[in-house]
């Protein structure tokens, strides 16, 4: 098991406690995570539902709030999503489950003008909607139309999909990347690229007050010569150091193949291009989801992201169904990355352990984080390293200088 070396005898003590008494609370006990989890939540490993979309936002107050979805074949993610909410008010150490947010999928939470607000879809391929809470997740908005947080309606052409991406606030608007699904067409094909964007000052359950780029499909020949261009999904809205606005996203490529990422360029709010010659950029981690946010402090951009590296490269695997292991990276201009600490770790089963899609912020100089965790619980091995069996938090210490 990988340890930290960044935290103190007395923190790594708390955490363990805490990830302990957590762990009987939720039926998963004597159970240590490694990366000195902290346990949110646990789902029964033989359940069909699954823990999804895992975020993570830092209250006003100081306070943390935490969120997944539920997904699998008994979770009835397509006839409406459901997104547990949890709080902490110790830094993380323990944490309560606050809500249930029925017909809120693949979400994230954010605070913005210190008002809690939750973005994602109503259901798997459903509307793209937003919700705010005035009493720190405790309870909802619903959004009923339009002027209540319906953002976008979905049709029987085409639906909408994202995760726990970033918001990005650039240049007087807010900034959410998203993904249209085009009915009927496979996975690798399926997602279309898009960006949407409000003025900051806005209401941001508005839909009018909402601009949205054109959508950018994907095409296997981009990568010549190799397995193929598989497709794309889970964009982030970035800033690049020149000022314009990046849709980066995740690229799935073929077995053994290198991990790149795809950078649309957002030409303005009703436009992006992509150019992929010039677009495609090597990237530790970028077959699966990450969340990429810029470091004021350090002039640089930062990531948490499930990576492939020679230790557990394989040949004969997808590098997005390589999941167990978590750097922290850094990059002067979203081009070249530098991994600064390998995190989570744990290479004995590859099909069964997996720790993805983390959400992160920056707490100080600290980085915290909640984790979808397929991991061995007291009925035995996650369902496969995909279908996680629990939410962990994680503090990484000392990560800024």
């Amino acid at each position: 098991m990988f340890c930290h070396t960044g935290l103190s005898l007395i923190a790594l003590l708390a955490v363990s406690f805490a990830s302990i008494a957590t762990a009987q609370n939720t039926d998963a006990n004597d159970i240590t995570i490694p990366g000195h989890g902290v346990i949110i939540d646990h789902l029964p490993s033989d359940g069909g539902i699954y823990v999804g979309s895992p975020s993570i936002a830092i209250l006003p107050d100081g306070d943390y709030v935490a969120s997944h979805d539920l997904f699998g074949p008994n979770s009835g993610e397509f006839g409406g999503g459901t997104t547990p909410v949890f709080r902490s008010s110790d830094r993380g150490l323990t944490w309560q489950k606050i809500a249930t947010v029925k017909g809120q999928y693949w979400s994230n939470l954010f605070v913005h003008d210190d008002e809690l607000y939750l973005f994602g879809t109503s259901a798997a391929l459903g509307d793209l909607v937003i919700r705010k809470s005035a009493d720190g997740g405790v309870t909802w908005t619903e959004p009923k139309d339009e002027s209540t947080g319906l953002l976008k309606r979905s049709d029987q052409q085409y639906g909408y999909h994202t995760s726990s991406m970033p918001m990005l606030i650039h240049n007087g608007r807010i900034w959410r990347a998203y993904e249209a699904i085009e009915r009927g067409q496979t996975w690798a094909t399926q997602f279309r690229a898009g960006m949407c964007s409000a003025p900051v000052d806005s209401d941001l359950l508005n839909a009018d007050n909402w601009t949205h780029t054109n959508w950018l499909r994907n095409d296997k020949s981009w990568l010549a010569g190799k397995v193929g261009f598989n497709g794309w999904l889970e964009g982030n809205a970035v800033a690049a150091p020149d000022g314009q606005v990046l849709n980066i996203m995740r690229v799935d490529v073929g077995n053994g193949e290198r991990e790149v990422a795809a950078h649309l360029h957002v030409v303005d709010e009703h436009n992006m291009e992509f150019n992929a010659s010039r677009d495609i950029h090597p990237m530790p981690g970028a077959a699966k989801k990450f969340n990429i946010r810029f470091n004021a402090q350090t002039n640089t951009y930062w990531t948490v992201a499930s990576i492939v590296n020679e230790e557990n490269y394989q040949t004969d695997r997808r590098p997005a169904h390589i999941r167990n292991q978590v750097a922290i990276m850094q990059s002067p201009d979203l081009i070249n990355w530098t991994v600064e600490r390998v995190v989570i770790k744990d290479l004995s089963d590859v099909q069964h352990i997996g720790f993805q899609y983390l959400d992160w912020q920056f707490d100080g100089r600290d980085i915290i984080a909640a984790c979808r965790t397929a991991f061995p619980d007291a009925i035995g091995p996650a369902h496969n390293y995909h279908d996680a069996d629990f939410l962990t938090f994680h503090r990484f210490a000392d990560v800024l200088p």
